[in-house]
């Protein structure tokens, strides 16, 4: 195995045993983006002297016995929203053309406080505001969408570009491409981790979470992110938690919700069968399954969008008056429908999302998680507009793929995709777990559970 190929556990341990040093791994990692990024557009930047000075920089500190955890020395990618004090934060758009951080972000901080790697920012759909991420192919096959909007964050881990990445999530846009490339992505509870730094697509949408190789990895870096931030007003004070699952894999007494509505409408024949046979496993392992109805399904995509266009067009109010040339045409065209938006109607959305979250709290008491399809396709084309279901309805890509995402966002409760299959193209499929506000814990159990049954995964071929 080549360093690159390491999850980021295993790279911790290897270093931390002085099997392996962070200058090895740091260019073993960059060796593999000069390879397979010309082909892949994940990154944006790529601050290579940057990580090969922090890489001799963790060295110094590991042979002096000074080890920080499991993320020193480890080298990860970051989205290109997430600032960085004296590197481009460009959301992948000319709009933010020659602008640099002056400080770091919350998340940027925490995470250099314990010894990670910046390897440089990964792409984004413009501003985060799509799902498909056009900069960056899809990391199993090159012809496809890598999902979005932390594509490039997603097809970094699934390539061996980084061994880990940080995303955000407004509609799904972490869960989305990790379950495109066959990678783990994790969208905390809302507040849990702090976005002081970090471009805003939509205020009371937006999470900051970790793409990663494993669930495990995924707690890892999950742990240094959390805490609350004076700075962002939605910030919680959550108790500090190890988030690392243990050992046992008997999910005996837990109860998973298998949704009868909803989750499974209009998916493809092969996603709903490997999830369902995911969920099966889950069962093997202890769990008990209940069968749920997801509450006010109906309403789901419009409070989604009655939420999230508003706020982001007012967000980009100054800039859409004053250089709208310079926004891509779709998000362009999203911002401008946000200024026509009637008050009522973003009101009407925040009375639904109040609703909804009463619902979901309620169905929550009924069972430890939820266990669904994380999307209902898996990577189309990458010039597919519209997915035909088997009862002729017609639907834009975008919908289809956050439609399943969504109701966490709006809800605020935790939700993580692991992969658990391939369809007949050998494209990834993710399965999502939902759990309670707070209950990343529970959701690392069961995932973590799920994987020790499952065969070791490689990278993706199409890298």
């Amino acid at each position: 195995m080549q360093p690159y190929e390491m999850s980021l556990s295993r790279a911790a341990e290897a270093i931390g045993e002085r099997q392996l040093s962070p200058v090895e791994l740091v260019d073993s990692v960059l060796s593999r983006i000069a390879q397979v990024e010309p082909d892949l557009g994940a990154y944006v930047t790529v601050t290579a002297e940057r990580a090969r000075e922090a890489a001799r920089d963790a060295e110094r500190d590991l042979s002096a016995g000074r080890h920080r955890g499991a993320l020193h020395g480890v080298p990860m990618g970051l989205k290109d929203l997430i600032d960085v004090a004296g590197v481009a934060t460009t959301a992948s758009s000319r709009v933010r053309d020659g602008h640099r951080a002056r400080t770091d972000s919350a998340v940027a901080a925490r995470l250099a406080e314990a010894g990670a790697v910046l390897l440089g920012k990964t792409h984004t759909h413009e501003f985060a505001y799509g799902l498909t991420t056009p900069q960056t192919s899809n990391a199993w096959d090159r012809g496809r969408v890598a999902g979005g909007s932390s594509g490039g964050s997603a097809v970094a881990v699934a390539s061996g570009m980084a061994t880990y990445a940080l995303g955000t999530d407004t509609g799904g846009s972490i869960r989305v491409p990790a379950a495109l490339n066959g990678v783990v992505g994790l969208k905390p509870t809302y507040g849990l981790v702090p976005r002081r730094g970090v471009t805003s697509l939509s205020w009371s949408l937006d999470h900051v979470g970790p793409i990663a190789r494993t669930v495990e990895d995924a707690a890892h870096v999950l742990g240094a992110l959390v805490g609350h931030d004076p700075d962002d007003p939605a910030s919680l004070s959550a108790p500090s938690t190890d988030y690392r699952p243990g050992p046992d894999a008997s999910l005996a007494g837990l109860r998973v919700g298998v949704p009868r509505t909803y989750y499974f409408d209009h998916v493809q024949p092969e996603v709903e069968a490997e999830v369902r046979r995911a969920i099966g496993q889950l069962a093997d392992l202890g769990a008990r399954l209940v069968e749920i109805d997801i509450p006010m399904a109906r309403y789901v995509q419009a409070t989604q969008w009655g939420l999230m266009v508003p706020e982001a067009t007012a967000y980009h109010e100054g800039t859409l008056r004053t250089v709208p040339e310079l926004y891509q045409a779709d998000v362009r065209t999203l911002l401008e429908a946000g200024e026509l938006m009637p008050a009522g109607d973003y009101l009407r959305a925040q009375r639904s999302r109040a609703l909804m979250r009463e619902e979901w709290a309620r169905v929550l008491r009924q069972v430890d998680v939820i266990a669904a399809p994380a999307v209902p396709a898996t990577a189309v084309g990458a010039s597919q507009e519209t997915i035909t279901w088997a009862d002729g309805t017609v639907e834009a890509v975008s919908d289809a793929y956050v439609r399943l995402s969504s109701p966490a966002n709006i809800t605020g409760i935790p939700s993580l995709s692991v992969p658990v299959g391939h369809d007949a193209a050998g494209l990834p499929i993710g399965m999502q777990l939902l759990g309670r506000p707070l209950g990343e814990r529970t959701l690392l159990r069961v995932g973590h559970a799920y994987e020790q049954i499952r065969p070791a995964r490689a990278l993706a071929q199409a890298a």
